[in-house]
């Protein structure tokens, strides 16, 4: 069985506390792997070594050269990209078929931070104060705090750690829990790349004994959190507590619309893939599928043939479209939402239950499962799931899809399918979500802004604007002659 330390200053370290705890990988349910559970005394070594860092060699390393030991970073994960896949499903039971080209991808988060490094430029400012010099520089925030989750872990760091590093910043990283394998194995990579002691620590464990203690540690001066509503919102009222500031990527309930007028065979694939894909463990997850009431039997009928075609198994398998629930107790509370869905009148028309069939192992598959006579004030239609559940929801007007897709208190994606390009604008302008995908779904890149409006979340990860999200402005005031005026009243 493999063992896991923390990783500190550069060097493998055995928890404070001398405990472990079992992974177990999600396709078998046996153990795999045993991880260090970190504790608040792992979390100030950490930091400690974090600080000395960026008051150190990084803090004194030119943009430049930080972007040079990011794009090495690249090209080693493109390098191992595949071993660090394996992992992944290993680890979170998400299909190798995505996870091994998502780690490649993973490549290009660091890739195009390491360009941006040197490009962030300040601003002289044509002030009205005469004999003033007046410009603005972008300054690192110190050692920046982020916490990842367990459905996709080594993306999600690059969408956080990428950034961070490129603006300056030393960091500290507590993945889930469930998860944290891959983000250790990264860690060679790191050292590999040159990166100086220090630079990039992981202290791993549960979110009340390492993470707490990092968002609450006096020296991290910001916080980029992945993962639940519930959870964000304590992390935001923590930072609040020290008045830091915070990125949050949080929760969806994400709706995904079709137009009579769409491309049918194109967006029942888009559903499909919108809620399906990663057994629904996304948050950008279009769990409510929205449908012209015109089309809604023969899109259901066909969406019911694709769905059905769906193999579930084992994800190292290269024909595995439907994997396991990542943990037990995201099974349990997929299996309760879909209690509560027929509990509140949904009719279930595919799935509903756990699989057993050909190709499962453990106990944690559930069956695609499909519901129709939902409303959209339905806790089904209302709450994250977080797995393979749909809920088709008929709608006749555009106006009527619109109230609807905004009808909740999350706002991180929508999807539209028409072919009417002025309903498209209409309908990215009328719909409140960090992201609208049209004719499309579940599409990403790291030169895009991503995040969400509402409880979705909090500042935008990916793109330009991520780097700026771990920068702080600096007005700096040079006065060209010095002078004996007044010292009693304002400049």
């Amino acid at each position: 069985m493999e063992r896991y330390q923390h990783y500190i200053n550069s060097q493998w370290t055995d928890p404070a506390s001398g405990e472990w705890f079992l992974s177990e990988n999600p396709y078998t349910g046996e153990p795999w792997a045993e991880i260090a559970r970190g504790s608040a005394a792992d979390v100030d070594k950490a930091v400690t070594a974090a600080k000395a860092a960026f008051e150190g060699e990084w803090g004194e390393m030119k943009p430049t050269q930080r972007g040079k030991i990011l794009v090495k970073l690249a090209e080693l994960i493109e390098r191992d990209a595949a071993r660090l896949g394996e992992i992944e499903v290993r680890d979170n039971g998400k299909l190798l078929a995505e996870m091994a080209g998502q780690t490649k991808y993973v490549a290009e988060w660091y890739r195009y931070y390491g360009g941006l490094a040197d490009k962030v430029e300040g601003s002289v400012i044509p002030t009205d104060k005469p004999g003033i010099f007046n410009f603005t520089r972008y300054e690192p925030y110190g050692v920046v705090g982020l916490i990842t989750p367990w459905n996709s872990p080594l993306l999600l760091v690059g969408y956080k750690l990428a950034p961070a590093l490129a603006a300056g910043n030393t960091v500290v990283i507590k993945p889930s829990e469930f998860t944290s394998a891959s983000t250790l194995e990264f860690m060679k990579l790191i050292s590999e790349a040159g990166f100086p002691e220090g630079v990039v620590n992981v202290v791993t464990g549960y979110g009340a004994e390492a993470g707490g203690p990092l968002v609450d540690h006096p020296d991290v001066m910001k916080i980029g959190f992945t993962g639940s509503d519930v959870s964000g919102q304590k992390i935001y009222e923590a930072a609040a507590r020290k008045i830091i500031p915070v990125t949050l990527e949080l929760g969806g309930k994400s709706p995904n619309i079709v137009f009579e007028d769409a491309d049918i065979e194109a967006a029942v694939m888009g559903a499909v893939s919108g809620i399906f894909a990663a057994t629904g463990q996304t948050c950008i997850a279009g769990s409510r599928l929205l449908v012209q009431r015109s089309i809604q039997e023969k899109f259901t009928a066909r969406l019911l043939e694709v769905a059905k075609e769906a193999k579930i198994g084992d994800p190292m398998s290269s024909d595995t479209n439907i994997g396991p629930v990542t943990t037990p107790p995201q099974f349990k509370k997929v299996m309760d939402y879909i209690d509560i869905a027929k509990q509140e009148g949904a009719h279930c028309i595919l799935g509903g239950k756990p699989y057993t069939g050909p190709g499962s192992a453990g106990s944690q598959f559930v069956e695609p499962t499909i519901f129709t006579g939902v409303t959209n004030d339905m806790r089904i239609a209302q709450e994250e799931v977080f797995g393979p559940v749909l809920s088709i929801i008929p709608f006749d007007t555009e106006e009527e899809a619109i109230a609807i897709g905004n009808d909740v208190v999350f706002g991180l994606a929508a999807g539209v399918w028409t072919s009417n390009i002025g309903r498209a604008l209409r309908m990215s302008e009328k719909l409140r979500a960090g992201t609208v995908w049209v004719n499309t779904y579940r599409a990403v890149s790291f030169t895009s802004p991503f995040g969400g409006y509402k409880r979705s979340g909090e500042g935008r990860e990916n793109g330009q604007e991520a780097i700026k999200a771990f920068l702080q402005v600096k007005s700096v005031w040079i006065a060209q002659e010095t002078s004996t005026a007044n010292p009693f009243i304002m400049r």
